[in-house]
């Protein structure tokens, strides 16, 4: 192909790239297949990657969570200023998941980095993040509101060699499973990672006995640049200026409202510059956000907007400047509440897309449902009496778009998880799904209709449990663009089997739900697009046809009548 010293010619560029991507895939596979959690097998909350020697993504697995970006970067960042050259050994495998050390952007978020070497030389890094469905701290699932520091949330881990050169540090270890709930689920998980990354270690090294080092090496460099050049060009194409944008958290769960974030987007040329100074300081419930997560969620609209295709990677990173003065919410300091941290970085999302509105008015949608709406079941089986711990986060409505209507019910933006199946959830835990189905009436009316919420129903079955909810845009609601409505808002509720309906804050602690109860979630509608009277005719007649539209709904918004 090409020898150590010579740049690679295109094919072989390609053909490295998607041997690299495969890489990335088959351990994510690897990892879900697994996995002992719901949270990793089913609903896919982890992400694996190709690091370079320097610390910077090469290729992240096309099913991974953007936000992911984040916490690689830092764990990444933090690993070779701590450890130098010669005490990273073959066999290491470094672990971390706190945020105010550079390990992560939440605690369940776990990292894992193994050094790959040829002939005694690194070469780079396999990296896979799980997220644990439980990680120690004052609540069941460690993602409750009204955590108000770090210390609160779960077990916090420095970057630690977690195994030297290929042997396990057992103490370390038992100290990270005594720490937890539900011990034999996190130590399968644990030993998925492990698995996962020499999986990927040994498919990185077939790759440089077939092509190379000198190769290999320098194609990271090529995919690297040529992501930062495409990126670069894209951002050309936006008309300069400076656009402006604002938005609000419902909350912090500990009794602040209507959290400002603002941002000002300047671009010039080929630069684009994220300015978010003028948003609210950090705050003391768990919304805040460490800045390598407000990078990843700029650099996830970026990407989505300006050139899908374009690898995740480093490049993405090194095209833009994102301004995030330390102490905010999007840019926050020890101790910091961070568990939620998904919420905030759904409304970055929105934010850095209304502010392109007006620059790139066939690229935006109307605001998702905005949100990473969470619930937590956990307690012990009346059958076995053992603990479980039951997670999830689910989808909503995904905003209109220029030429089409939002997707209904469905993870939007950073999150890029699954769905948990009914009949996996009854299999796992002592719980029924008694309703899960579309919310009527719930996306936003326009030229383009936003998608619509999800109802799901659950009932603890034989015991009584402790639930948790944590929503976002419960009581803002996610707008649409260009004269289109907003999507409806979220909501929790608390039903007896007597028809008692409770309805519960946007970021419930812990509740008892009884075996006479059912916990009901509904999450956020999105925004549609343009103004509802372009509407056509045809689409109006599919609305109602789908059965989705109450009749009072179409005529508010469209002024239609439903034919006798």
């Amino acid at each position: 192909m090409t020898d150590a010293l010579s740049k690679p010619d295109p094919i072989t560029i390609e053909i490295i790239s998607n041997a690299l991507q495969s890489v990335t895939d088959e351990s994510f596979v690897a990892l879900m297949k697994s996995a002992y959690s719901t949270n990793i097998k089913e609903r896919h909350d982890h992400s694996t990657a190709v690091v370079d020697r320097n610390g910077r993504l090469v290729m992240q697995a096309s099913m991974s969570i953007p936000i992911h970006l984040a916490s690689m970067l830092g764990l990444m960042r933090k690993l070779l200023d701590k450890f130098p050259l010669d005490q990273i050994h073959e066999g290491d495998v470094f672990c971390a998941n706190d945020p105010h050390v550079g390990g992560g952007t939440h605690l369940p978020d776990v990292n894992l980095a193994m050094p790959v070497f040829v002939e005694g030389e690194l070469v780079g890094f396999v990296c896979n993040i799980a997220h644990h469905a439980d990680i120690g701290g004052m609540s069941p699932g460690s993602m409750a509101g009204g955590m108000t520091e770090i210390y609160q949330e779960g077990l916090r881990i420095p970057l630690i060699k977690l195994f030297r050169r290929g042997v396990l540090d057992q103490d370390l270890f038992d100290i990270l499973l005594l720490n937890v709930r539900v011990v034999e689920e996190r130590r399968g998980d644990y030993n998925a990672q492990f698995a996962a990354l020499r999986l990927a270690d040994r498919r990185l090294r077939e790759i440089i006995d077939r092509e190379g080092v000198g190769t290999v090496t320098a194609v990271f460099d090529e995919i690297i640049t040529r992501t930062r050049h495409r990126m670069k060009l894209a951002i050309g194409e936006i008309p300069d200026g400076v656009y402006h944008f604002a938005d609000v958290m419902d909350d912090d769960g500990a009794g602040t409202e209507d959290i400002p974030i603002r941002l000002k987007t300047t671009i010039d040329g080929d630069r684009a510059v994220f300015d978010f100074t003028g948003t609210s300081p950090q705050v003391p419930g768990n919304v805040n956000i460490p800045l390598n997560g407000t990078i990843a969620a700029v650099c996830y609209v970026l990407k989505a907007m300006l050139d899908p295709e374009v690898p995740n990677n480093h490049g993405v990173i090194d095209a833009i400047e994102v301004i995030a003065p330390p102490g905010t919410m999007v840019s926050c300091v020890a101790p910091a509440s961070v568990a939620s941290r998904a919420h905030t970085s759904q409304r970055i999302v929105d934010v850095v897309i209304g502010s392109l509105a007006e620059a790139l008015p066939d690229k935006v949608v109307g605001a998702a449902n905005g949100a990473n709406s969470m619930a937590i079941f956990s307690g012990l089986h009346p059958e076995t009496g053992r603990p479980y711990v039951y997670l999830e986060t689910l989808g909503g409505g995904f905003g209109g778009r220029d030429d089409r209507d939002g997707k209904d019910g469905v993870q939007v933006h950073i999150t890029n998880t699954s769905n948990l199946p009914v009949e996996a959830i009854e299999m796992e835990y002592p719980l029924l799904v008694e309703e899960y189905g579309l919310i009527e009436d719930s996306g936003g009316a326009g030229t383009w209709r936003g998608g619509m919420g999800l109802r799901r129903v659950v009932r603890p079955i034989g015991h009584d449990c402790l639930f948790t909810g944590i929503g976002e845009r419960f009581r803002n609601r996610p707008w649409g663009v260009f004269g289109a409505r907003p999507g409806a808002a979220g909501r929790f509720l608390m039903q007896d089997d007597d028809g008692t309906e409770t309805r519960l804050g946007t970021k419930p602690g812990d509740l008892v739900l009884r075996a006479d109860q059912q916990a009901v979630v509904e999450t956020p509608g999105s925004g549609g697009y343009g103004r509802p009277e372009h509407r056509s005719a045809e689409k109006l007649s599919e609305d109602w046809e789908s059965g989705k539209f109450t009749a009072a709904y179409m005529k508010q918004w469209y002024g239609w009548e439903p034919p006798a």
